[in-house]
């Protein structure tokens, strides 16, 4: 079992035929509203990746929370540990033709007692994997290291998706306690350096640590010093809204079901270049079936040399 405790969205995603300048105005295209928000999202990624999977987000007591619990548990995501006390974030997205885009999100009320609670139901319920997103830190850490005894040596293993993290004493405190984390590649450059700098992180913290690039590919940096490439797969982008969060959800449903490391890196890397293919966070999340469909068709790229 896989427990996300993170950002939970409703999506308004604004076509626009340029990421507009300071100062600027630019006409909108097209207007879409879905759901999204990058613990959701990656939910989702899991379940449809064949994972058991559980939300513990913070949303409202509306109608419009109602549906998107719905809409989760119609993904097959379990949606009962997630509080009805606080409201369900808006997220703008802005996003032109070749499917880049900017987001303007909003903060949630997701806080460091919530993230306590859960940690103690998922160990109780025997949960494999508990997942946070970057915002939850430098707080969140606290939450894990102040666990001990035998409960420390029941609870679920922590996979992190440092988007969110801002400075580089956020990303340590998040790696300290994370078996496994997912970065951007510009986001941990900025922070942490070089590769070197990068490795550096993963073995002093003893974090499996998977920087992604986008159609560049990705790295896994491993504790005892190991690094493994990887490629992305050639796709035409519509939309790369939610393909981190494919990634990072589809990451850790391979890990869930005993993969390697590296094997859960290939794996999620498929599903995020095939999430890219269709617009919205949510419609191009693909199922296992279809990324085993693609990898019986398609060979796994090689790394660059």
């Amino acid at each position: 079992m896989i427990v996300f405790c993170g950002y939970a969205n409703s999506d308004l995603t604004v076509s626009v035929p340029e990421l507009p300048t300071a100062g600027a105005r630019v006409q909108a295209t097209r207007l879409d509203r879905g759901d999204g928000g990058m613990g959701a999202n990656a939910a989702v990624a899991a379940s449809r990746a064949g994972a058991d999977v559980r939300f513990a987000g913070v949303v409202g007591d509306d109608a419009l929370s109602e549906a998107f619990l719905r809409a989760l548990a119609d993904d097959g995501v379990d949606v009962s540990w997630t509080a009805r006390t606080g409201t369900l974030t808006t997220s703008v997205i802005l996003l032109t033709p070749d499917g880049e885009r900017s987001i303007i999100s909003q903060d949630d009320e997701l806080d460091t007692a919530h993230v306590a609670a859960v940690l103690r139901a998922a160990t109780a319920a025997g949960a494999g994997w508990l997942y946070l997103d970057g915002y939850r830190f430098p707080q969140a850490a606290t939450v894990f290291t102040q666990v001990t005894g035998p409960e420390r040596v029941r609870m679920p293993r922590l996979l992190v998706d440092l988007d969110g993290a801002e400075t580089a004493e956020t990303v340590r405190a998040a790696l300290a306690v994370a078996d496994h984390a997912i970065v951007g590649r510009a986001q941990a450059t900025r922070l942490l350096g070089d590769d070197a700098a990068l490795a550096g992180a993963a073995a002093a913290s003893g974090t499996h640590l998977v920087v992604t690039d986008g159609p560049r590919g990705w790295t896994l940096l491993t504790p005892s010093g190991e690094r493994h490439d990887g490629r992305a797969i050639p796709v035409t982008t519509v939309d790369a809204t939610g393909a981190g969060d494919c990634f990072a959800g589809t990451y850790g449903a391979q890990l869930d079901r005993g993969a390697s490391p590296v094997e859960a890196a290939r794996f999620a890397a498929v599903a995020a270049g095939l999430s890219c293919t269709r617009p919205g966070a949510r419609d191009g999340l693909p199922t296992r079936e279809s990324v085993l469909e693609y990898l019986s068709s398609h060979p796994y790229p090689a790394p660059a040399a």
